[in-house]
């Protein structure tokens, strides 16, 4: 199945056919495993072709879903956090392959922003074999032999050490660990000089971060751009103006409500491409390592087919 195919309009396709699985069985607390072997009995019971590419390494599971693709997989299901959802996208993203996603992980940032059931496999099966095809944006970057994909937030700087040193903690789990990443980095965090464009308007600033949103939501639940709309063309684009230590840590919790927007040295920007410049700064995406600055960034409408729980008023 080539890439960049037509995906078919939002609405109730037919049911999975052949699905290739792929299982992240460290994902929620270890709950994974079990989940994914619930998923592959549910969906052979519904009597879906299941072809289980889960593998011990990351190159080799892309490597078995993708000629499962190639054999005629109509639908790629992960199962698994955000982490899961992130390979999926950059697996299906242009394609006319179908992404199920069984949320299963710690912050399921993509599932709770799309209304997929969360640590519910058998709603999340049902919704596999019979959902609504909904179509959702993608955000798409240039890089050395061809392009990565994300569904959620791109963010580059606090928010990526951050994520980089809570990827090396053991303990504590959960939303805990980020928050303990979070104080150890900031003591020593100095705000970046970056230049940020959106769609030609060029923004010289020195901010503590840069984000762009395609959802509204990461880190398990930090509303950074609550307004994102993963179906209007356009990203949320959240730049954090340099900003005193103190006052950080005392605006932070309201990212969980999304109150931060309202702070003066919040600036939220809208725009279908976006090119960030910086020396020595990290990125993340989806909560996982991402490409260094300077990137590209353009929004692709529709880029995903995702299969999503009916809306309200019944078919399109």
């Amino acid at each position: 199945m080539s890439e960049e195919a037509p995906a078919p309009p939002d609405g109730v396709g037919p049911a999975a056919q052949h699905v290739a699985v792929v299982v992240n069985p460290t994902s929620g607390k270890g709950a994974g495993r079990s989940v994914g072997l619930r998923v592959l009995e549910l969906l052979r019971e519904a009597g879906a072709r299941v072809t289980d590419a889960s593998a011990d390494s990351v190159a080799t599971a892309r490597a078995r879903a993708e000629a499962a693709i190639e054999a005629g997989a109509d639908t790629l299901c992960v199962v698994g956090g955000d982490g899961m959802a992130h390979f999926g996208i950059n697996l299906t993203a242009g394609r006319a392959v179908h992404l199920g996603i069984v949320a299963a992980g710690t912050g399921n940032d993509f599932a709770r922003n799309l209304g997929l059931p969360v640590r519910d496999p058998d709603a999340a099966v049902r919704i596999v074999r019979h959902g609504h095809t909904r179509r959702v944006d993608a955000g798409r970057v240039a890089v050395a032999g061809g392009k990565r994909w994300f569904g959620g937030v791109l963010g580059a700087g606090f928010d990526a050490v951050v994520a980089a040193r809570a990827e090396r903690m053991r303990w504590p789990r959960g939303q805990l660990r980020y928050n303990l990443a979070i104080l150890r980095e900031l003591p020593f965090f100095r705000p970046i000089p970056y230049v940020v464009e959106c769609d030609g308007e060029r923004i010289q600033t020195r901010a503590m971060l840069v984000a762009v949103a395609n959802t509204g939501s990461f880190g398990g639940g930090m509303r950074i751009c609550p307004d994102a709309d993963p179906t209007d063309g356009l990203f949320d684009v959240l730049i954090l103006h340099d900003i005193p230590t103190l006052e950080f840590l005392r605006v932070f919790p309201t990212v969980y409500s999304g109150r931060h927007v309202g702070h003066p040295r919040v600036e939220i920007r809208r725009a279908a491409r976006v090119r960030l410049e910086a020396v020595g700064v990290p990125s993340q995406a989806d909560g996982e390592p991402f490409e260094p600055l300077p990137l590209e960034v353009e929004n692709v409408p529709g880029a995903l087919t995702v299969l999503a729980p009916q809306p309200s008023g019944g078919p399109r």
